[in-house]
């Protein structure tokens, strides 16, 4: 018998001219490392379901000052993001439920002291988004939606 759940997401760039680097990590262990994303692209994982606490965390890296465009105000013209869509485990979508549950910790690019924020769904500065879940999963899942 299969004791293993698949999680699935995709990584997409509102900028493919721009090398903005991503990783993946479930736990401690990296499954996804690129220094571009160049276009979508859906990236899988699979994990044990046995009683346990984990760790997805989706790293934006190699993002600089020049990718950002800001107006004499201020104001952010243009900017290079990465997004993540269609998160699942086992083919079920978390939707709502990956916004509400993650976490975004990062400086502003160097610029401000680290903060953490909720995330909905894209990434546009240099650091980490975090999901802490349980399995199996499906537990976890009952729980929290």
């Amino acid at each position: 018998m299969n004791n293993n759940i698949q999680i699935n997401f995709t990584l997409d760039t509102n900028n493919p001219q721009i090398d903005l680097g991503f990783e993946a990590w479930l736990d401690d262990d990296k499954f996804f490392d690129t220094d571009r994303v160049a276009a979508p692209q859906k990236i899988s994982v699979e994990i044990n379901d046995d009683n346990g606490e984990h760790r997805l965390k989706f790293v934006l890296k190699n993002k600089k000052t020049e990718h950002t465009q800001i107006d004499e105000a201020g104001n952010i013209i243009t900017d290079a993001r990465l997004s993540l869509r269609n998160v699942s485990f086992d083919d079920i979508e978390l939707g709502q439920l990956f916004f509400e549950k993650s976490v975004y910790t990062h400086d502003f690019n160097g610029t401000a002291n680290e903060t953490q924020n909720k995330f909905y769904g894209e990434m546009g500065c240099n650091g980490t988004v975090e999901l802490k879940f349980t399995t199996p999963v499906y537990i976890w899942l009952l729980e929290n939606y």
